[in-house]
């Protein structure tokens, strides 16, 4: 045996010769860790900037921002907002659009007072209240701002505004000032919404509806005018006392009854009764009966016009000289028969009817009794019940009225009542001297340039001119304008915009320099701030000869009109350092699109529309979208106190905020948000197949040089064609959703596309074809031009929704194309063959299908891979056609190692392992392995790709 023979040829490592995948985009995204790396780089980097910078010149996109309220950490409800509201600016950016977006904050208002009262206590002055207030929303605006970038949303953060500003106070008020002119604002006392522990009046939009439980009471009220009476029934005269008796659930009011309201139309009877003779409506004289435990014959009939203006006396008349006082029955169809007794007794001070009522029958506003003062408590004057709390005196009330005789019957309902939406308590109606913003026909103070038509009719037809997103949002927001009543718009608070108003001590008028006082308090305002004017002296405005017959008025505007306002003068840009917003026509700022929750259609969209309206003549969005709340997975809304609400800040620091993100996308925000750690471990799931499926394409376009590896694309293999064409079908479906701000069709469509047509599909077939032919050959050529694009295309597609996630993998991808993947826009890919796509869902269909046989062999223990597989596939003369239009590649297609085609009825897939050898390399089974003795372990097609010319790829 000589030297060399003894010699052994060291083994090949074929594996080294294959074409892996490699990149450096981590197949983990370690989120939380690496997430809040990019915020601070986007922060130093000047992205939102940089961004303009990008988009100068181009179409303008403005999303106004809803100003979320400047009180306490933000919550899940905040982040689905603030989320949905990027998404929709970073498409609009990717479309190619000047996508504008300034953060804002509500900072006035009440919740904000109720933080400093709870920890400095009630006795603050008006300054002191104002200055802590200022740095209380600064605080919680900070901490906020902080939360907000976590999530990945950019904006110009450098340049919020926030309606404390000065700029912005000011703003207001000449927003209001413009009001006044168009002759919409009025001074009146009318019962108003009031709510005790907010000690000020309330919005129709500051309501919302409770159940409570409350008192039903039927009192007597002794006739005054027996004569009258008797003569209206037809009677010669009265043989006993008689007594009209109401039913009301609010048996506080008593105290401040005023008058008896009967329907003109309804009939009503005179009963005999043991306890003397009834005046009760015909239809429901049986039922009251009964509830009082009485028997009666009814002894006469008549319409209620004919009992117009006979008088009653009060049921405590004889109890306290107070209540010696006489109430007219006044008509009014809002009197029924629907339940009750028929007739409604009247506290003009507390219900809206009933004020109406008396003051079109000649009540003086003077006249208008109004015991409750603001804390709910009776004025301590007042008889009987003075000093106590409203709800805790209806006990009295009714013993009172049981002593005196006058109680009929009493019960106890439950019912849906209004409430205060901030302290979730009941409210009532209050009568107060505000101010108001008309909905309908009459005068304003100060009317300089009348609007062509009520504030009603414009909102109205500006609802019809927006666009709704869900459409059913307009039918909720054009019901809420058609039924409101006129809007109250002041306040009896200190920490809010001013109204800078000078009333006459003795009439009660306005200064007559009101508009001239108007334009000098804003200055004032813009210089220092509403703390400036609260400082001012009537004597500094109005000099030393009037100030003495004036007083400064210490209302404030209410925080709708704050908010409502701020298209006025945020998007004319008057919040400092910012450059003129562009939602600015020569008619009046204009946004693109409004977005908040669906509560918001008696807030923020409300109050907007208003006052858009009252300035402009239309609104001031062109688009309103809501999104629902959030909620625990069986649909109880997130809440701190039932402890079943999901955290953003736990699962950003947990599972990042990438995965927050995903999640509002997925979730179809027209309805309810669900959330909870099982939704959001799914979402994760989702999360890990679309970035695994990036890193593949990542990976294997990592030696792809576009501009001087790329094949033409009408010279593509035509699996690489379909694959665009498809890619091109998908992305005109994606910017259809993106167009109407859907996201979770995207979010559905793009897992689909992920984890069907290209993971189980398209990059399952191209592996081989990826790693096994020569680096630069042009069926991997082919192969990495389609991946090039389809890559492009998807960085886009999800950028918006995994921002974080486009942007870690866009610099890895195309190094140096630009700084972030939001100066790019959608990608252009040749719309797809109709025709083509067509073959391959078909060719498709038929992989499937070999594929459940294979793996009903492989369980039976007949192959390993599918590549040990030989297929033969029986197909109808169509399926034969196509299948034979693939050659060779078709076992490319099927990931076997031989494809036979036949003839057949309808398409059988047989399945037998082969009988060659398997390639060391490919993992081919083929008759050619070792064909090359120089090479025994592996087959003929890697020789050839090794070492020779490479194979010929015509399909796959």
């Amino acid at each position: 045996m000589t030297a060399d023979t003894d010699k052994t040829a060291p083994a090949t490592d074929y594996r080294a010769t294959l074409n892996l995948p490699d990149t450096p985009f981590p197949m983990r995204g370690d989120l939380p860790r690496r997430e809040p790396g990019w915020v601070q780089q986007w922060e130093k980097e000047g992205l939102y900037k940089r961004l303009r910078d990008a988009r100068v010149g181009k179409p303008l996109f403005v999303l106004h921002d809803g100003p979320p309220y400047a009180n306490g950490q933000i919550h899940m409800g905040h982040a689905v907002n603030k989320v949905l509201k990027d998404m929709i600016v970073k498409t609009r950016q990717l479309m190619g659009f000047d996508a504008q977006y300034a953060p804002g904050w509500d900072c006035h208002g009440l919740p904000i007072e109720n933080a400093i009262e709870k920890e400095f206590g009630r006795k603050l002055s008006r300054d002191d209240m104002q200055a802590r207030s200022r740095a209380y929303a600064t605080a919680q605006i900070g901490q906020q701002m902080v939360d907000f970038k976590r999530l990945g949303v950019i904006g110009d953060w450098e340049h919020p505004y926030r309606t404390m500003d000065f700029a912005n106070e000011a703003g207001e008020l000449r927003a209001f000032k413009r009001v006044i002119e168009r002759g919409f604002v009025y001074r009146g006392l009318k019962p108003v919404y009031w709510c005790f522990d907010c000690g000020s009046s309330l919005a129709e939009f500051e309501i919302e509806y409770a159940d409570k439980k409350s008192f039903t009471i039927d009192v007597g009220f002794k006739c005054a005018e027996p004569a009258k009476l008797a003569a209206a029934f037809g009677l010669p005269s009265l043989a006993k006392d008689a007594f009209v008796v109401i039913w009301t659930t609010t048996p506080w009011t008593i105290p401040a009854n005023q008058a008896l309201n009967l329907n003109p139309q309804l009939e009503y009877s005179l009963v005999d009764t043991e306890r003397g003779l009834l005046l009760l409506a015909s239809a429901l004289v049986e039922k009251c009966l009964e509830r009082y435990g009485l028997t009666g014959t009814v002894i006469a009939t008549t319409l209620g016009q004919s009992l117009d203006e006979i008088r009653f006396r009060h049921p405590f008349a004889e109890v306290d000289p107070g209540y010696d006082r006489l109430s007219p029955i006044y008509l009014a169809d809002y009197a029924t028969a629907d339940d009750g007794t028929g007739i409604v007794h009247s506290s003009p001070a507390y219900g809206v009817d009933d004020f109406n009522s008396c003051v079109s029958h000649g009540m003086k506003i003077d006249e208008i009794l109004n015991p409750v003062q603001g804390s709910g408590v009776y004025a301590p004057e007042l008889p009987l019940f003075g000093g106590q709390f409203i709800w805790k005196a209806q006990q009295a009330i009714v013993d009172a009225l049981r002593d005196a005789g006058r109680l009929f019957a009493t019960s106890q309902i439950t019912h849906s009542y209004p409430h205060c939406w901030r302290h979730k308590t009941p409210v009532i109606y209050r009568a107060a001297a505000q101010w108001f913003v008309r909905m309908d026909e009459g005068e304003g103070v100060f009317t300089k340039d009348k609007a062509p038509a009520t504030l009603r009719q414009l909102a109205l037809a500006a609802i019809d001119q927006t666009t709704f997103y869900p459409e059913n949002g307009k039918v909720r927001l054009r019901d809420m304008i058609a039924g409101r009543p006129d809007w109250c718009i002041s306040r009896q608070r200190s920490w809010g915009v001013p109204i800078p108003f000078f009333l006459h001590k003795d009439s009660g008028e306005l200064h007559p320099r009101t508009m001239e006082i108007l334009d000098q308090a804003a200055d004032i305002v813009e210089r220092g701030g509403i703390e400036a004017w609260s400082r001012v002296t009537t004597e500094e405005i109005l000099g030393a000869e009037d100030a003495p017959m004036y007083t400064k008025s210490t209302d404030i505007l209410e925080v709708w009109f704050d908010s409502g306002s701020t298209f006025f003068h945020v998007l004319r840009g008057t919040h400092k350092g910012t450059p003129a917003h562009p939602g600015f026509h020569s008619d009046g700022p204009e946004a693109d699109l409004y977005l908040e929750g669906h509560d918001q259609h008696r807030g923020w969209f409300h109050s907007a529309l208003l006052l858009a309206c009252a300035l402009y003549g239309r609104a001031p969005y062109r688009g309103l979208l809501t999104h629902g709340f959030t909620v625990d997975s069986k649909g109880i809304k997130m809440s701190k106190s039932l402890k079943n609400g999901i955290e953003p800040q736990a699962v950003s620091d947990k599972l990042g905020a990438e995965i927050i993100r995903l999640w509002v996308a997925a979730s179809d925000y027209s309805g309810d948000i669900a959330g909870d750690d099982k939704i959001l471990a799914r979402v994760v799931d989702g999360y890990r197949r679309i970035r695994n499926t990036l890193r593949f394409l990542l990976a294997n376009t990592s030696d792809f040089n576009h501009e001087t590896d790329a094949v033409p694309l009408e010279d593509l293999l035509e699996i690489d064609r379909y694959a665009l064409a498809r890619a091109a079908q998908l992305q005109a479906e994606i910017l259809q959703h993106f167009q109407v701000y859907e996201f979770h069709p995207v979010v559905s469509k793009l897992q689909i596309y992920c984890s069907e047509d290209l993971g189980a599909f398209y990059l399952d077939v191209l592996k081989d074809r990826l790693y096994t032919t020569a680096p630069k050959s042009f069926a991997r050529r082919s192969a990495q031009t389609a991946l090039w694009h389809i890559t492009h295309a998807m960085l886009r597609w999800m950028a918006p929704m995994l921002s974080f996630t486009a942007e870690e993998a866009f610099p890895v991808f195309a190094p140096g194309a630009s700084f972030s993947i939001f100066t790019e826009t959608f990608w252009h890919i040749e719309s797809g063959d109709s025709a083509l796509i067509a073959k391959w869902d078909r060719v498709h269909a038929i992989r499937e299908a070999a594929n459940k046989a294979i793996e009903e062999v492989r369980k039976d223990g007949g192959v390993g891979s599918s590549l040990q597989a030989e297929l033969t596939i029986a197909a109808n003369a169509e399926d034969r056609a196509l299948l034979a239009s693939l050659g060779d590649d078709l076992k490319f297609v099927t990931i076997t190692s031989a494809v036979t085609v036949v003839e057949g009825d309808e398409l059988v897939v047989t399945v037998t392992p082969s009988t060659h050898a398997k390639c060391e390399r490919c993992w081919h089974w083929r008759a050619d392995v070792g064909a090359d003795a120089a090479h025994p372990t592996i087959c003929g097609r890697c020789t050839s790709n090794l070492f020779g010319t490479g194979e010929a790829r015509r399909i796959a």
